[in-house]
């Protein structure tokens, strides 16, 4: 992380030219380029990014849009998509020689369809509005990250994004039937189906998670599922990590496939506890959040076995929701992990990576002797059932030696997924957080058949540069680095 990021100054003569060619065509206050109104732009979620566009603009329509790019294009001038601002990886960290493309006006439902079970939105949709929009024909929209109140459909696609549900629901791509948008030279593309198939290559998953880099979207087509007739949750306490940790895989190992399985450490239930009164059990090392959906039949009978399979393991306690209220109570603590410990610390870190199942409790422990190695807290919640960790360090970024010790500290945990067989993200995207782990994840070659996939997309590497793939001289430079201990500092991102 670090200081705020330099990534090219602004020029002024050069703001005014692109300003004034945005405004041929947008209203002057869908054109932002004066400091005052770009300021707030100048991050996402991963507030230790920062840098100030050179222009933001902000579209309403499809043509629009198509304009936006097909100028910036013409004038060789980078963009920067962004959807609510939520993403923690800095994949909307804007440049300050480009334009930031602001697709938060279109929030239009455009079409549901519920024979069909789908609905066509616009990116700008939150993601918990979807589920709002069509409670009323008894389908929801599955996918539910922590931040759906806030989170677009838009930014769920660019990051693939997931949440508690998605052990059996899926993530961002298991749910969209299809993505319509532009590519950088303002061409129309679509991606997907409606049908249970596409013609041609499968480009719709290669679009899902591409993190805004090969196509900008305006358009997506979700798929709806019948609300389940009834729910129930069992939590379960622990009384050390590593043994909630197998608990999980003897779960899934015992053929079953939970709505939900998270977990959550000690620390991370005692800030949520203070914050939210969710009911949980302060004494546990370790709880576990286990959701089973269904029929009331189909319900009861996986609730039994749970129990039974979390008795084996070494459950110290367990207890069932008996009403939808006090299922909502027990979730409403994990949805309201990262608020919590904001309000313990000045500033919080939350990492993303994933592993499998069999390593949970040797990676928590881990992340413990980190703890101790850089003198930081970091409370632990995470989507236990597939394996994506989400610890939380906590830390000043006043203090410019806890933003060093920090960033120590997450590259580690991350290298360690890695090196137990998992990967660097899970949902949140690489963006310019975890750039230098891809060096540690994938070897040249690879990143060299990464880079020349987006030159196919986009040639001249205006479209979001500098995110998600670093350049090949950067990973020589990470590992000399690495080899001497140290870290590389984030100077001006690298463009494809």
């Amino acid at each position: 992380m670090g200081e705020a990021l330099s990534l090219t100054k602004i020029d002024s003569a050069r703001q005014r030219a692109v300003a004034e060619a945005l405004r041929a065509f947008l209203p002057a206050h869908a054109v932002l380029w004066q400091e005052e109104d770009t300021r707030p732009y100048e991050c996402d979620g991963l507030t230790a990014y920062r840098n100030v566009p050179m222009v933001v603009a902000l579209p309403e329509t499809e043509a629009q849009v198509q304009r936006v790019l097909r100028t910036c294009h013409a004038m060789q001038v980078p963009v920067v998509p962004r959807g609510a601002g939520t993403g923690l990886s800095g994949g909307a960290l804007p440049r300050g020689d480009g334009v930031l493309l602001s697709l938060a006006k279109f929030m239009r439902v455009l079409r549901i369809d519920p024979l069909a079970r789908v609905a066509v939105v616009q990116p700008g949709v939150r993601n918990a509005a979807i589920s709002d929009v069509v409670s009323a024909f008894g389908l929801y929209y599955a996918p539910d990250p922590s931040s759906q109140i806030a989170c677009s459909i838009g930014g769920n696609v660019a990051e693939n994004s997931g949440g508690v549900h998605c052990l059996k629901y899926g993530l961002t791509v298991h749910n969209v039937l299809k993505v319509r948008g532009f590519t950088v030279d303002g061409e129309p593309v679509a991606f997907g189906s409606e049908a249970l198939d596409a013609p041609g290559y499968d480009l719709l998953a290669l679009a899902i998670g591409s993190e805004g880099m090969l196509a900008v979207t305006t358009e997506v087509t979700v798929k709806l599922l019948p609300k389940p007739q009834a729910a129930q949750v069992v939590m379960a306490s622990f009384g050390d990590v590593e043994t909630a940790g197998h608990a999980v895989a003897a779960i899934v190992a015992a053929g079953i496939v939970p709505a939900g399985l998270e977990m959550m450490d000690q620390p991370a239930t005692r800030a949520v506890e203070a914050y939210v009164n969710a009911g949980y059990d302060l004494e546990a090392a370790a709880i576990l959040l286990c959701e089973c959906d269904g029929t009331p039949e189909e319900v009861a009978d996986e609730i039994a076995r749970v129990r039974e399979v979390l008795a084996r393991a070494g459950a110290t306690r367990t207890s069932v929701s008996r009403d939808e209220p006090e299922r909502l109570r027990f979730w409403s603590g994990r949805k309201a992990a990262f608020p919590a410990v904001g309000r313990i610390s000045p500033d919080y870190y939350c990492m993303d990576g994933t592993i499998p199942r069999k390593r949970l409790g040797e990676v928590l422990n881990f992340i413990g002797e980190m703890e101790r190695k850089y003198g930081l807290r970091c409370p632990n919640v995470f989507h236990a059932g597939d394996g994506n960790l989400h610890p939380l360090i906590l830390f000043d970024a006043a203090s410019a030696d806890e933003l060093r010790r920090t960033e120590q500290f997450a590259a580690e945990v991350l290298e360690k997924c890695v090196a137990v067989g998992g990967t660097i993200t899970g949902e949140h995207g690489v963006g310019v957080e975890k750039i230098d782990q891809m060096c540690v994840q994938f070897a040249p070659a690879e990143l060299e058949a990464f880079h020349a996939l987006k030159r196919a997309f986009d040639p001249k590497g205006l479209l979001n540069p500098g995110k998600a793939v670093p350049t090949l001289r950067r990973c020589a430079e990470f590992g000399r680095m690495h080899v001497r201990g140290g870290q590389l500092p984030h100077p001006e991102l690298p463009r494809f």
